[in-house]
């Protein structure tokens, strides 16, 4: 159920103006019950003018009746227009101080371990910008050298959940490109507990593929035997060039 507009100031209406139970006003205004209470107590809201849901338009009188008389009862929200996407961010994702400088060691872990996700997407995730992201990916950005990955979840940056989505997103849209999945991006699609239950395949590392065959006696052929040379040989002519020297000296 959506939340009514200034939901706050409106449970605080409604604790001083009806006797709803806490949790009937903690349903209807997307508030813990002990929330609500503390609202009554004074510690919670302290100073918020209440919002009377029924003046602008949110909250039929009659939900009100039916609510004081059943404390079981639900309050129904009347639909409002200006309400709908009241929750939904707009912009960029507003990140603390105290944070922001994580955000490119953030960054560095998301185009490292998911090419996949888009510019786009990472800038949704931890709320940075396309020049900034673009500065990483080429390795130009002014301090790359004194950046190390580390995984936005773990700083904070954004939610589990929120990643998985972008993930799942981008690898649907590489598959409609007609982009085959690696075994390693497929993997990160699974959850954690799945991937280490998978037996690893034998894979044969890249540096030395082709060399399946290789085998250190050689082949089977015996190689062939070398003829006993010795050094005068390479010296003494042959014996017919002597006898036919001899032949000339006789005939002059």
């Amino acid at each position: 159920m959506n939340k009514p507009l200034m939901a706050k100031a409106t449970a605080v209406w409604l604790v001083d103006n009806t006797t709803l139970s806490f949790k009937q006003i903690g349903d209807f205004c997307g508030m813990h019950e002990l929330e609500v209470q503390g609202i009554a107590d004074g510690d919670v809201a302290a100073g918020v003018k209440g919002f009377d849901p029924v003046a602008s338009n949110q909250l039929d009188p009659i939900e009100i009746e039916k609510g004081q008389k059943d404390p079981r009862y639900k309050l129904k929200l009347k639909h409002n227009p200006a309400a709908e996407g009241e929750e939904k961010r707009r912009g960029p994702r507003y990140t603390p101080l105290s944070k922001r400088q994580d955000r490119p060691n953030a960054i560095l872990w998301l185009v490292k371990f998911h090419p996949e996700l888009a510019d786009a997407q990472i800038a949704k995730l931890v709320g940075t910008t396309k020049p900034t992201i673009a500065s990483i990916r080429e390795r130009t950005h002014w301090n790359i050298q004194n950046m190390q990955p580390i995984d936005p979840v773990a700083l904070g940056l954004c939610r589990q959940s929120e990643l998985d989505a972008a993930v799942q997103k981008a690898a649907k849209r590489k598959a409609s490109e007609g982009g085959a999945m690696t075994d390693d991006e497929r993997r990160k699609l699974l959850s954690t507990e799945t991937s280490l239950a998978m037996s690893d395949e034998p894979r044969m590392p890249s540096s030395i593929a082709g060399l399946e065959g290789f085998t250190l006696g050689g082949s089977d052929e015996k190689p062939k035997k070398e003829e006993n040379l010795d050094a005068d040989s390479f010296f003494n002519l042959p014996a017919q060039d002597d006898d036919a020297d001899e032949d000339e000296d006789d005939k002059r």
